[in-house]
């Protein structure tokens, strides 16, 4: 019978490892093996690479790594074949100590693409424990008065594999006074008891040895023996008898030293000394349960001496004995079932067990930063763990598998914006109340070229006076980048285009590194006033971004033309001497010099006189019109002829000037007057006729202004990729001793529109000044308004649209 109850125990403790091993594997839903404890290194495992869908040959491009939930490497991978294999001891009862179920995790890393496969090796119990008992030798006092079917309980031995090869059956050797009964218990633990099945007598054998055998269930089978020596002692005959054969206690694991377990109490019928019983603890299951616990030996009190410690042992299993003190002494037994209670007492642990850093910033949503493990020994909902980061980030935890997280990215990230962050992954258990860890994970952020380079400002103003020396420093562009090193390397250049028929490169050079411009030769007023360009400014990324800015640059005028007489004949048309009646008055016109200068505004402003005054006689020049007349009457004192050399000076800075030289005779009918022109300095020649020519210049430069104009905004109309262009007034300051004048978009021109001082000349600007009359000349003036450079002129006033508009009595138009 007791052979056929051990196998049906052992049948029922198969049956529940088959359904546990196969509910496990069908929960797992991952990659299994199973491997023997004690494998020897180099064991093999299985075919990783292959049975997870990888090539081999990729293992080491797509940086194969493998991470454990152990502190050892239990295992390795080849990465040439793939193959898994042992890579040290492998020691179960080391690993798992008595849990049913032993296994290793394993997470298997791959890149490009990122891919985490979660494996499971479970180690598999070899029977290489013998079972053990507490002592090699056990004592026992028997009264000879003990009644047959009495029963004397054993520790029995103990075996740390698992499964089968745990299961012991016990024989004893053989008797005629004594056999054994093993019972198990509901949590399939066996109590031994040795039962007297015949009267004792010791005067017939005072003493009995026995051999106790121990035998586990593995293959081979391993045994251990323990020798029950028993003598046999006169009649005490009532051993003492607790009021319960088993004692469960339950008791939280945060129990102080000192705490009260349970006190026991034993009765013996015996008198006298022999009812006197005192207790001890005969043994505890675990061994180590000795330096857990105490027992008072006269009250039977059962207290905690030690830290008790759930996550190291949760049951203990304790005997006590009572003995009285009778000769010889009788004892009664009991046994306490002491269970230990969790108290969330294990703060989480958290790791971080791989790091993709740093993170580019043009990385997508979804990009895997960091892989988080999280365990805590505490067990239920003291054992779970939840996982947070701060709010507001643009990172977020996903669980993968178990304990594990990935930290991937949420949102897109900015280098510029915020360039690294500091993550805080706080793990929380679901005790109460709850503890707490918490890791800080820095996370830079990879700089990536998306950002042009920027002007600070849309465009560039810059006044620039004609006849510069070739390579003069004309201006400073700077574009700033945000990006970092080679990103934000900036270079420039001139955009090229037609300047007329020439390049715009031979006017121009920018310095690719630090953005100086320089005039490549010089400039000249009288053909280029307004030069429009772009500069690029491109960064050194790859692709390589870039933005344009616009310079204008404004030509100023220079005193570098001297004026130009034009030859003109006598009043009549007639060639020789200007005859001039006697009879003429004072304020007689007898002629006029025209002239012009290729300058504009103020340097082409033009002022005559004679160049002796002692020499002029009756005759005068005006000084702004150039018409020579007479001062007073004319008498016949004044000589037959004058020869007057008139000065003609412009109002530049050095003035410039030209002669001209008028032949005049006194007679009494007038006739035309002869003209000579020469420049200071030079031999006197005749000057052709140059009011046609002038009239054509002026229409084209004109024409070509207007041209300019026209296909400067339509420039300006056109997108620019990266730049933003504005339309800015170019502003250009004439000045002179007497002040400044602003002037926008001036044209300038200068007119001689025929004889005689019914035609004038036309000198046309566009002042940002009020209107102003003074009068003060003794000359015949209808009106005085100042010019550009602030020098008073004479003139007459009219309006045109809503523009102010001066005639001046030598030829020239302001409005």
């Amino acid at each position: 019978m007791a052979l056929l109850r051990r196998d049906s125990l052992v049948t029922r403790q198969l049956l529940r490892l088959v359904l546990l091993h196969t509910a496990w594997e069908v929960g797992s839903g991952q990659v299994r093996y199973s491997v023997p404890e004690e494998s020897k290194h180099g064991t093999f495992v299985g075919r990783l690479a292959q049975d997870l869908g990888l090539e081999a040959a990729e293992l080491v491009s797509r940086m194969f790594r493998m991470v454990s939930s152990c502190r050892r490497d239990y295992f390795e991978v080849n990465l040439q074949s793939g193959v898994l294999f042992v890579n040290s001891r492998l020691d179960r009862e080391e690993l798992c100590g008595q849990s049913p179920l032993c296994a290793i995790d394993l997470e298997v890393i791959v890149d490009k693409p990122l891919r985490i496969f979660h494996v499971e090796v479970e180690i598999q119990d070899v029977n290489d424990n013998a079972p053990v008992f507490p002592v090699h030798e056990k004592f026992l006092s028997i009264a000879e008065s003990r009644p047959p079917d009495s029963g004397f309980p054993l520790e029995g031995a103990s075996d740390a594999d698992i499964g089968t090869n745990s299961l012991l059956t016990y024989k004893l050797s053989r008797s005629e006074h004594f056999t054994l009964n093993v019972k198990t218990n509901d949590a399939n633990k066996k109590s031994l008891l040795l039962v007297l099945t015949k009267p004792l007598d010791r005067e017939e054998t005072p003493e009995h040895n026995l051999l106790l055998r121990a035998t586990d269930g593995g293959k081979p089978e391993l045994t251990s023996t323990v020798q029950l020596v028993i003598t046999v002692l006169d009649v005490n005959d009532n051993a003492p008898v607790f009021n319960q054969s088993v004692y469960k206690i339950r008791l939280f694991e945060n129990a102080a030293n000192g705490t009260l377990v349970i006190k026991l109490n034993a009765t013996d019928l015996d008198e006298g000394s022999n009812k006197d019983v005192s207790y001890i603890c005969s043994s505890f299951v675990p061994p180590t349960g000795g330096d857990m616990f105490s027992v008072d030996p006269n009250t039977g009190e059962v207290r905690v001496k030690s830290r008790l410690d759930f996550e190291e042992i949760n049951v203990y299993d304790i005997q006590v004995e009572a003995k009285d003190k009778g000769n010889p002494p009788l004892s009664g037994h009991c046994n306490i079932e002491l269970e230990v209670l969790d108290v969330n007492d294990n703060a989480p642990e958290l790791a971080v067990t791989s790091l993709s850093l740093p993170v580019p910033e043009d990385a997508p949503p979804g990009t895997v930063v960091a892989l988080i493990s999280v365990s805590d020994r505490d067990s239920g909902d003291n054992g779970k763990v939840t996982c947070s980061i701060p709010p507001n980030l643009p990172f977020r935890l996903v669980s993968t598998f178990k304990n594990y997280h990935s930290l991937v990215l949420a949102e897109a990230v900015d280098r510029e914006r915020v360039s690294e962050y500091k993550i805080v992954v706080t793990a929380r258990d679901g005790g109460a109340p709850s503890l707490s860890a918490s890791s800080s994970i820095l996370v830079p952020i990879a700089d990536v070229n998306d950002n042009a380079p920027a002007f600070p400002q849309p465009v560039y103003t810059v006044f620039v006076k004609e006849n510069n020396p070739p390579g003069a420093h004309l201006l400073t562009v700077s574009a700033w980048d945000p990006d970092l090193r080679e990103n934000a390397l900036v270079s420039y250049w001139v955009v090229e285009r037609s300047v007329g028929e020439q390049p715009l490169s031979s006017y121009i050079s920018v310095h690719s590194e630090s953005g100086h411009i320089y005039a490549l030769q010089p400039l000249d007023y009288e053909e280029l006033q307004v030069l429009q360009f772009q500069v690029s400014a491109r960064d050194a990324g790859l692709p390589s971004l870039c933005g344009n800015v616009t310079v204008q640059l404004f030509v100023l005028d220079a005193n570098d033309n001297a004026p130009a007489v034009s030859p003109a004949g006598s009043v009549g048309g007639s060639p020789g001497p200007e005859l001039v009646p006697l009879s003429a008055g004072a304020g007689h016109v007898v002629g006029k010099i025209r002239a012009v200068d290729a300058d504009s505004g103020y340097n082409a402003w033009l002022r005559y006189e004679v160049q002796d005054p002692g020499a002029a006689g009756p005759f005068r020049v005006g000084v702004y019109s150039g018409e020579i007349s007479t001062r007073r009457a004319l008498e016949e004192a004044d000589g037959p002829s004058q020869r007057l050399v008139i000065l003609v000076k412009d109002h530049g800075e050095p003035s410039l000037s030209a002669t001209a030289t008028v032949s005049l005779s006194l007679v009494e009918s007038p006739q035309a007057v002869k003209w000579e022109s020469r420049p200071r300095g030079g031999s006197e020649g005749p000057l052709v006729d140059m009011n046609v020519s002038l009239m054509i210049a002026i229409c084209s430069v004109s024409g070509l202004f207007v041209l300019v104009i026209v296909v400067y905004v339509g420039l300006r109309c056109l997108p620019g990729p990266e730049v933003m262009c504005g339309p800015g007034k170019a502003t250009v300051v004439c000045s002179s001793e007497v002040g400044s004048w602003s002037y926008s978009q001036r044209q300038s021109r200068n007119l001689c529109v025929g004889e005689g001082t019914a035609k004038n000349d036309l000198m046309v600007f566009s002042p940002n000044f009020p209107n102003s009359a003074e009068n003060g000349d003794k000359e015949k003036h209808q009106g005085m308004t100042p010019n550009l450079c602030g020098t008073t002129l004479s003139g007459n006033s009219s309006t045109l649209g809503n523009r102010q508009v001066w005639i001046l009595t030598q030829g020239c138009v302001f409005w």
